[in-house]
């Protein structure tokens, strides 16, 4: 094509651009002019990510076992840094010491009825030639499991979950002096061994049922996406819900030099032996067992009789580690602001893998990379962001979060007054859009998947979500996606994720993103989780790749370019209103259920009702529920509610009047700390690393979500005073919410800001 031609189709593009903006309403943040610049930007943008690119990328990275401290670790750590910098971005690799054990000794014998040694290793398959890799892979186990020889009784405990143990102890039957077996699911994996130890066992094995994550679900690797026979899941059993990171440095980034407690005196380390087992090695061993046979919700799919136990099977475990102090290296990058460059829009994706990690994490890294790519794209074309931009890969996730919490516990200082918003992926798949995080970014989650097309069904991604909601949900979220409500919810933030330190310790505004839904995961933290994998089974065509990189980069964008932060208050309203709403739920059914259950012990009917060839204990009797202070945090979200609504009413003026006058340094320094208006200085109980009010890890859920945590775990513990207590810090911080929020009117409305 001659230049003359392709400079007239330019022209006549760019005039069409501008013609379909024209009548658009202003994006959220900006005035009517600075928005059609930025759908202008933002449209070359999208345009930019390739299929490509994204796939070699993804090659490279998972070419060989990329786990904390191994040389491919640090040649991808390298590579990433040098990739950003031809970008045009500033960037380089912070070092940082952790502790990481590697396993000494693995042994699993048992030794009665008859004997058996698990063989505690995934065979490598002729079709996928990566997994070959033997020499470079970390073997089959937990980190920050406890050292242990002990042989001992063995006993089925499920999922492994408090109310597991609960079912237990009406059968009459003990764990303590045991090894438990328990399978994944049902709970994160370090709560496991956490409540097991709690109930007085010795050691713990976790096993991944075929019901689960093996043959029940589909065809196994290599003919399907499923577990194989051999295949098992490591992961780290560090007691997380207490605090993330490094254990031998909480609350300080583990610096060269830095005082550290000893590892055995770390409290989130586990006190017993922890060890992962594939289905192959499990079988023989829940086999042998006798006892009651477990409930049918306990039953897997293994060709057996499920029995608790304990019988004739006895176990020996033993397990010893190298405690080694590791290098971890995050590579953290930067495009600087033309505006404000001191405030920050942050957006990280792990890069260690537990083998070669193509799907977890590298899926979601190489499009982090192509966002950089095409950013630099833009700023050669004339773009500058106001604000600075920093991209950041994390090393050591999956030990326990720890580079992205040891960076940010480096940098609280600087990151509390200077980020607005964290914006986290974790791996990528085929399938529908999900989002978590700050509700007061749920609008802005929404408008950006609104301008983002799905890759299978050319509609948007919002349009997908919504179907999948109405497909999915229960009669309140389908009338909510049919159009009861303007906006799709998204999700609360329990931890699992790098994401955890930035919003649940420092209070910064935080997303967390990812497409998936559509692939089986049988592969997740083994051998098997390759490129050939997620070429046959996964995003085959990376299409959901630049999906991904063109959603991400679009928010990074959209929040780095706006007048004013595009936060909308209205949405943390309702939501917060509906965690009271639940709370108040959950202390009603708790005083139902002490009261009919000590009416019934006062009835005889729980003794009449049992049967006296298998009985079970009575449950015992407790007090009554009392009333607790919901008025507080009615009273506080009334207010929060006021404040969003005048918020709201002025930015809508401020916005017709093209910002002018408003001082907007001011406003955006305000609504940056909104999160940590809601942070309680002192922390939970219990774990006062963990700061925020509204969101954090269930002490025994670990990645699963408690909301208003204090007061829902207070309750869950039948604790009412502590459940007061927690209440009064509750509505403390949603006062403060509100008092930020009326400042910030206060700004809009140029009356200045209010001390």
């Amino acid at each position: 094509m001659n230049r003359a031609l392709r400079a007239g189709l330019a022209a006549g593009a760019a005039l069409t651009l501008i013609a379909a903006h024209a009548e658009d309403p202003p994006l959220r943040g900006f005035t009517a002019e600075s928005s059609r610049i930025q759908r202008e930007w933002e449209e070359k943008f999208r345009a930019i990510p390739d299929t490509g690119r994204i796939r070699a990328m993804l090659r490279t990275l998972a070419a060989r076992p990329n786990h904390l401290g191994s040389p491919h670790m640090k040649q991808n750590a390298e590579m990433v840094r040098d990739a950003f910098r031809s970008y045009g971005w500033e960037a380089e690799i912070e070092e940082f010491r952790v502790l990481f054990p590697t396993p000494k000794e693995r042994v699993l014998e048992m030794v009665a009825p008859v004997k058996f040694t698990a063989r505690l290793d995934e065979p490598a398959l002729k079709e996928d030639p990566s997994t070959s890799q033997k020499s470079e892979q970390l073997p089959t186990y937990n980190t920050y499991s406890g050292e242990g020889d002990v042989t001992a009784p063995l006993v089925y405990v499920n999922y492994g979950t408090p109310a597991d143990y609960e079912v237990l102890e009406r059968q009459g039957v003990s764990v303590k002096g045991a090894i438990v077996i328990a399978r994944y699911g049902g709970s994160w994996r370090g709560i496991k061994p956490k409540v097991a130890y709690e109930h007085g066992a010795v050691g713990c094995l976790i096993y991944s049922d075929p019901k689960d994550d093996g043959y029940a679900q589909g065809e196994v690797y290599p003919a399907g996406p499923w577990r194989p026979r051999d295949g098992v899941q490591r992961g780290s059993v560090m007691d997380m819900p207490v605090y993330p990171g490094d254990p031998t440095t909480p609350g300080v980034g583990s610096k060269e030099g830095v005082q550290r407690l000893d590892w055995r005196d770390a409290t989130t380390i586990m006190k017993i032996p922890v060890l992962p087992i594939s289905y192959a090695d499990a079988q023989p061993l829940l086999a042998a067992m006798t006892g009651p046979v477990a409930p049918a919700a306990w039953r897997g799919a293994l060709p057996i009789t499920y029995r608790i136990g304990p019988g004739p099977a006895r176990v020996h475990l033993k397990l010893t580690f190298n405690w080694d102090i590791v290098p971890l290296y995050d590579v953290v990058a930067k495009l600087r602001g033309s505006t404000w460059p001191d405030e920050w829009v942050v957006r990280g994706n792990h890069i260690d893998g537990w083998v070669n990690g193509a799907s977890d994490p590298l899926a979601g890294l190489a499009p982090e990379l192509e966002e950089a790519r095409a950013m630099g794209e833009l700023v050669k074309q004339g773009w500058r962001p106001k604000r600075t931009i920093v991209y950041a890969a994390w090393d050591g996730e999956e030990h326990g979060l720890l580079g992205s919490t040891e960076w940010a516990e480096q940098h609280a200082t600087e990151l509390s007054e200077k980020a607005v918003l964290y914006i986290n992926t974790d791996g990528n798949g085929r399938g529908y859009l999900g989002a978590s995080g700050s509700h007061y970014l749920e609008a802005l989650v929404n408008d950006v998947a609104r301008v983002i097309q799905d890759p299978e069904t050319g509609e948007t991604v919002w349009k997908r979500m919504q179907a999948r909601a109405i497909q999915n949900g229960d009669a309140r979220t389908k009338a909510e996606a049919r159009g009861a409500r303007e906006n799709l919810r998204i999700g609360a933030l329990g931890s699992g994720s790098d994401y955890t330190p930035f919003i649940q310790h420092l209070g910064i505004p935080t997303l967390d993103l990812g497409y998936g839904g559509e692939d089986g995961g049988g592969i997740y933290h083994s051998i098997y989780d390759t490129f050939a994998w997620y070429t046959r089974f996964s995003d085959t065509s990376f299409v959901y790749g630049r999906a991904l990189a063109q959603t991400v980069g679009t928010l990074v964008l959209r929040t780095a370019g706006a007048d004013v932060l595009p936060y909308q208050f209205d949405q943390l309203v309702e939501t917060a209103r509906g965690y009271v709403g639940e709370l108040k739920k959950l202390r009603d059914d708790e005083a139902a259920q002490i009261a009919e259950t000590n009416r019934q012990l006062d009835e005889g009917t729980a003794r009449l009702a049992n049967d006296p060839w298998k009985p079970v204990a009575l449950p015992a009797r407790q007090p009554l529920a009392p009333s607790l202070e919901f008025s507080r945090l009615d009273n506080a979200i009334d207010s929060l509610s006021a404040a969003a609504q005048r918020y709201d009413r002025a930015m809508q003026v401020a916005v017709a009047q093209n910002l002018a006058s408003v001082a907007l340094g001011q406003l955006n320094g305000l609504l940056r700390t909104a999160d940590q208006q809601m942070l309680i200085p002192e922390g939970l109980p219990k774990r006062p690393w963990f700061k925020h009010s509204l969101y954090a890890p269930g002490l025994y859920t670990g990645y699963g979500v408690k909301t208003m945590p204090g007061v829902r775990e207070a309750i869950d513990l039948h604790d009412w005073p502590l459940a007061n207590e927690q209440i009064l810090k509750a509505s403390a911080a949603l006062g403060r919410e509100a008092a930020l929020i009326r400042k910030a009117a206060d700004v809009l409305e140029r009356k200045g800001i209010v001390p």
